[in-house]
């Protein structure tokens, strides 16, 4: 074939578990809304810096150190990473991946995340705790955008690999990793319900 696929972006999407999910996803749906309650530090950055949500990175970002439903999510994690890894190819020969931080999001109507990265990292991602229905997904930009000269737009119907911009859905049980280097952002939360996630990041040593 003619073609080739050079420098792919590749994100990992997955349940976190084939069963029994909802149950633990009930404790930690408690747990995250009990830190809401109790991080007066993460209150105080949240109310200046994340208007009208809450986020624990500045105040409580190494949950799986805290808290052992939080570790138990790490342990619970620890395949997809892993199955990840293959994926990338990466050569972990005398390397260890650990998660190095955890933390909340809990996003409101209106509520967004600008676009960012996870400098200093390896693989970042994503575990949701509520999605209500119309809720907004995790919105991946092409990291080639910014060299992109004389290019025509893509078709309206160009498949996912093609476009600018790409959305993965978000759903309550499910697990979403990429490369901490691939920019991206969570747009306004258009509906009522609390958008609940638990952000993490693994680098190795």
């Amino acid at each position: 074939m003619p073609i080739q696929t050079l420098f792919p972006t590749y994100i990992y999407s997955a349940p976190l578990q084939r069963s029994d999910w909802r149950k633990f996803n009930k404790q930690l749906l408690r747990e995250c809304l009990q830190l809401q309650f109790d991080d007066e530090a993460g209150q105080k950055w949240s109310e200046k810096n994340y208007p009208g949500g809450y986020t624990s990175y500045h105040s409580a970002h190494r949950m799986q150190q805290v808290s052992p439903t939080f570790q138990q999510l790490e342990k619970y994690l620890r395949r997809h990473v892993s199955a990840f890894v293959k994926t990338l190819e990466l050569d972990m020969t005398g390397r260890e991946l650990a998660m190095t931080d955890c933390w909340v999001n809990i996003m409101p109507q209106q509520v967004a995340h600008s676009m960012h990265l996870h400098p200093l990292s390896t693989i970042s991602g994503t575990y949701y705790v509520q999605t209500p229905k119309g809720c907004a997904g995790l919105k991946f930009e092409d990291p080639r955008l910014e060299k992109f000269m004389a290019a025509p737009p893509r078709r309206a119907d160009a498949s996912p690999a093609n476009r600018a911009w790409s959305v993965v859905p978000a759903e309550a049980g499910k697990v979403v990793l990429f490369e901490s280097w691939l920019r991206h952002e969570v747009p306004a939360n258009p509906v009522v319900g609390e958008r609940i996630s638990i952000s993490f990041n693994y680098n190795w040593f």
